[in-house]
Parts: C-alpha cells; structure tokens; sequence
C-alpha cells in the first residue's frame, strides 16, 4: 500500500518509523520493500561524488537522482533534500521545490533550519508542498561536527526550533546527532514525528545512511551501526572475477553466444 504524510502523523508515539538513504533505482527498489521514507540525502556528494561536506552539490544532480529513486519506489515516501543554496529565500524555496517535486515526482523535500527558514517552510506547506524539517547539526550550516543540546540553553534552543517548524506546517522533523535529554524535551513538546540520527531511541522512527550501515562508505561515526561489511564482500567477488579471467576460466561457453 502507497504511504502517504497522513500515515506518519499517525505513527506519532506507536510503531517506528524507518527510513533509509538511497540514490538510485536499483537500491532504492530494495528499500522500498522495507522503508517507510527513502532520503535522497545531499550525503551523496560525500558518498558518492567524494566531495568534502555537502555544501556543493547542486540542484539538478539532486533532481538526477531523485527521479532515478522514485523509478523503484512503489510504496514508499520519496523525500529529497534541498541542496544548499537552494532555499535562501521564499522566491527560490518555491521555484527550486516545485522543479524538485514536478521533475522527481517525489513526496516531499527536506529543508535544514538555520533558525531562520520558518517562513520558507510556511509558504511551501501553502503552496501543497510537504515539507520534513531537520534541526540539531545540519551540515549545510556547520563545518565542524559538534553534538547539540548538551547544555540547558542548547536544549531550549533545539525545543523551540521544533516547534516554529512544527507551527510552520512541517510533517515530521530530522533530529540529527542531538542529545538524549534535548530529545525527550523536544518529543514533550511537538505532535509531529521525530527521526532520529545519532540522537538516542526515543525518536519517533531512525534514520541512516545506507552506504555507511553497509560499510561501503568508510565512515564510521559513533551514531552508526555497521550491519554487514559489504566492502569487504564484494573485494572478495573483484578478486575471484579477476582470477577467472585470467586463468580463462571465465568467460566459459555458458557464457559466451
């Protein structure tokens, strides 16, 4: 059955919520199976086009991949980021969201909150576009990684953006890399769902990159669950290929026409 925003809302305080990354068709395909929202995160000018942070990624790269994940997704919430630099202001938040959504056919975007973006995402939700909010550290606004909400004034910051987003019209908020008691403080106070990344269990639903859960990516933060070395798995594949070619072993006449 095809999920929609509504179905989140509903899974506030009951059964998790999961969500996974993907960029492409042929991942996303798999998630879709398993994935309450598929993320076509801006994490892919890391992972993939291995860029330093996230901040020059541009707005048709996003919108390239975002079409070819919504390709495999038949029940899944598709939420794109909006790059950095794309939603400066409401003039471009609009325009820069109506391509993402019209060209991607996904479900909604993502916007990161510098504390200021609250009218950006008010105009968006009026214009029918579904907006996820995402406060803690977002890494288009910050250069250096650092854990938020460890101090009392930190706290009441991180609750107040969560609710101006949530009074802004957002379906659900990315909580990344916040502390535990900061969380609780903001899941007292807003209805909307919460995800968590590196921000304790007592978020709403999880989210992770899938390249780093896979071990594929080489990143390995705290916050991370290395699942299975799929590195290691498919060197080993590189290498049996690359003896039976040159052995002849492969491509034998099965194979061949």
């Amino acid at each position: 059955m095809k999920k929609n925003i509504k179905f989140f809302l509903k899974k506030k305080n009951r059964s998790k919520i999961i969500c996974l990354t993907a960029y492409s068709k042929s991942i996303a395909r798999i998630l879709d199976k398993h994935c309450d929202i598929i993320l076509v995160g801006d994490s892919l000018a890391n992972v993939l086009y291995g860029m330093k942070n996230t901040h020059n990624i541009t707005l048709n790269t996003m919108i390239r991949h975002a079409t070819s994940v919504k390709a495999g997704v038949n029940n899944s919430i598709v939420v794109v980021d909006m790059p950095k630099g794309s939603y400066n202001n409401i003039i471009d938040a609009k325009k820069n969201s109506k391509k993402i959504i019209v060209k991607s056919k996904c479900d909604a975007v993502k916007i990161e909150n510098n504390k200021k973006n609250y009218n950006i995402i008010k105009e968006l939700v009026r214009s029918n576009i579904p907006v996820m909010g995402h406060i803690g550290f977002t890494p288009q606004f910050h250069k250096k990684f650092k854990i938020k909400g460890s101090s009392i004034a930190e706290e009441e910051a991180l609750v107040k953006e969560a609710v101006e987003i949530e009074k802004a019209g957002a379906f659900a908020i990315v909580l990344e890399c916040v502390a535990s008691k900061a969380v609780k403080k903001i899941m007292n106070s807003v209805k909307i769902p919460t995800i968590g990344i590196g921000s304790s269990n007592l978020c709403d639903g999880q989210i992770l990159v899938t390249d780093d859960m896979l071990g594929l990516s080489g990143f390995h933060p705290k916050f991370v669950k290395k699942y299975i070395n799929l590195s290691n798995i498919i060197k080993n594949a590189v290498i049996k290929y690359k003896k039976d070619v040159i052995k002849k072993k492969f491509p034998t006449k099965k194979n061949s026409y």
